[in-house]
């Protein structure tokens, strides 16, 4: 075993674990990054492939095409946006926009926070979730954290748990900004996947704090990592802060296209993608439990897993990885322990496959074979719970 895949700190890296494990990074099933698994809207594709030619002119410095359309869905004024080339690009630009000095952060979290701090000079200060909480952190910890920092980064619902906090604690963290002058920026990098009736987001009323930013994606709901698109949303002076720091044409004129194409692409999309998540992230949940793993019950597409002894994250996903199957290693994510992985919740012909795999790496079933067939596996069955390295 030669460690971990996650040698650029992110899921994703099928390059990595092609050379590994060999073969090439096509042949993987790829359970690290959290993708929607009906892939782009068709309307996407179209508009990619009539928009070609958009590839000999340079693209629109000011986004305008794009950023008119999310004025209109959100409802929010054009110069309270900023877009950037993906979510991460967002985040860099608040951090060089607005210079914070010292950076706060909730543990575990996206490790994109302490990486661009830290990269851009900053302090980071940190509090740790609790394992009874959904692995959030207490708000009494938030805010004293919040005293202390001049930035503090908070995932909504966060990564790699999938959990939310309550709208009314949300609030609470806004007006502790006001008093404390901390920025508050809140990554609602997969709040897409979550039905509107249960989301809890400030967006409705960010106009009432003037501390908040939220940070959106379009890669993970619109399955479009290869083009990146992000966007960010707060008072204008925060915007224009983060725009004077921004590498004209950062974002490319076919993830504008395709953008516009997203946002035009209707309700349906939408609606399926979130009826088949909450699907089968009910059935990925209960074929792990069957196996002796513990399920954090998030509400994002993937989920966090603390596998059963004696395997670790390392073991898993070198076994999984010899089958062609990539899952995320969180051992590294602070006050996460080294038997911490996250799988993403994908279509029904994917989540058997893994399930299947993991029973047979696992000991619970000798061939790999039809989950549906052995979907009330116990624990106590097993063949071999001895790890197959």
């Amino acid at each position: 075993m030669t460690g971990y895949i996650e040698v650029f700190g992110h899921g994703g890296d099928v390059e990595t674990a092609a050379s590994r494990f060999g073969g090439s990074a096509a042949d993987f099933f790829d359970f690290s990054a959290n993708i929607n698994p009906l892939g782009p809207p068709k309307e996407v594709l179209e508009a990619l492939e009539k928009g070609l030619q958009s590839v000999l002119r340079y693209p629109d410095p000011g986004h305008r095409g794009f950023k008119s359309l999310l004025s209109e869905r959100l409802g929010v004024p054009q110069d309270h946006i900023s877009v950037g080339n993906g979510a991460a690009e967002s985040m860099a630009l608040i951090l060089l926009g607005l210079s914070p000095q010292k950076v706060g952060a909730v543990e575990p979290g996206f490790s994109e926070y302490r990486s661009l701090a830290r990269q851009f000079g900053a302090e980071v200060h940190h509090v740790e979730g609790r394992e009874e909480l959904q692995w959030r952190a207490e708000p009494e910890d938030i805010e004293q954290l919040m005293e202390r920092v001049d930035l503090l980064f908070l995932g909504q619902p966060n990564n790699p748990n999938g959990v939310q906090y309550p709208v009314e604690v949300l609030h609470r963290f806004a007006r502790k900004a006001e008093k404390t002058g901390t920025v508050l920026v809140i990554d609602e990098a997969f709040m897409d996947f979550i039905p509107e009736p249960q989301r809890q987001s400030l967006a409705p009323r960010l106009a009432e704090y003037s501390q908040v930013i939220i940070i959106r994606s379009m890669t993970k709901f619109y399955a479009i990592p290869g083009l990146r698109l992000g966007y960010a949303l707060g008072r204008p002076e925060y915007i224009r802060a983060m725009t004077g720091k921004q590498v004209t044409w950062s974002v490319n004129g076919l993830a504008l296209i395709a953008g516009e194409a997203c946002l035009r692409s209707g309700e349906r999309f939408e609606r399926e993608t979130m009826t088949q998540i909450a699907q089968e992230r009910v059935r990925l949940t209960e074929g792990l439990e069957a196996y002796g793993c513990e399920v954090t019950p998030g509400e994002a597409n993937f989920v966090l897993v603390r596998l059963p002894e004696p395997w670790t994250a390392a073991s898993m996903q070198d076994a999984l990885g010899k089958r062609g199957i990539l899952i995320r290693s969180c051992a590294m994510y602070p006050g996460l322990g080294e038997r911490h992985v996250r799988l993403a919740v994908k279509d029904a012909e994917a989540n058997a496959r893994v399930l299947e795999s993991i029973g047979v790496v696992m000991g619970y079933l000798h061939t790999e074979q039809s989950a549906r067939q052995n979907q009330k596996i116990r624990v106590g069955d097993a063949c071999n719970d001895t790890p197959v390295l």
